[in-house]
């Protein structure tokens, strides 16, 4: 299986001071902070318009994503920071001897009901981003930094809300 033992996990202090560093410089160097949904966004008014661009371009949300219509989401810088984040994640995976494919579950669950789950998490997630204009990492990480209270509100709420649930899912674990 893995020839080698598994490297230790970087201290959360040291790596929460090398994103605030990464968030610095994405302000210095783009002019605004991090976040993921932008480059989804982007993406998807991209594809709209590509299938049926009148709706794309009668859509008050997309049609700021895709401007006159010529926009390619690969000119969004956002894009390639998902692109970086998933490719640098596989990376550290790999070179930690960390990376492979599992579904991470308790023994009272089944594989597919613990991917629904997943998938039914994701989806509420990404509801809620929209209804938010920004992901966790936008919302928390750029506009916690900004001091915007509704950055900080929402944070607040995604730890309460994150509690209230897991006391309804915690049977999987035991």
């Amino acid at each position: 299986m893995n020839p080698r033992p598994d490297t230790p996990y970087l201290n959360p202090y040291l790596a929460g001071i090398g994103l605030g560093l990464v968030l610095l410089a994405a302000f210095v160097i783009m002019g605004r902070g991090l976040g993921a949904s932008g480059a989804f966004s982007s993406t998807v008014a991209w594809l709209t318009n590509l299938v049926a661009p009148a709706h794309a371009q009668a859509n008050e949300y997309m049609s700021e994503y895709i401007g006159d219509g010529s926009t390619h989401p690969l000119k969004a810088w956002l894009v390639f920071e998902v692109i970086g984040v998933a490719a640098g994640a596989l990376l550290s995976g790999i070179l930690a001897g960390r990376a492979r494919l599992a579904v991470e579950k308790g023994p009272r669950v089944t594989t597919a009901i613990r991917l629904a789950c997943a998938f039914a998490g994701g989806m509420l997630m990404a509801f809620g981003a929209h209804l938010a204009r920004g992901c966790t990492s936008g919302q928390a990480l750029t506009g916690g930094a900004l001091l915007n209270v509704g950055s900080w509100a929402f944070m607040l709420m995604v730890f309460v809300g994150g509690y209230a649930v897991a006391w309804f899912f915690r049977w999987q674990w035991r």
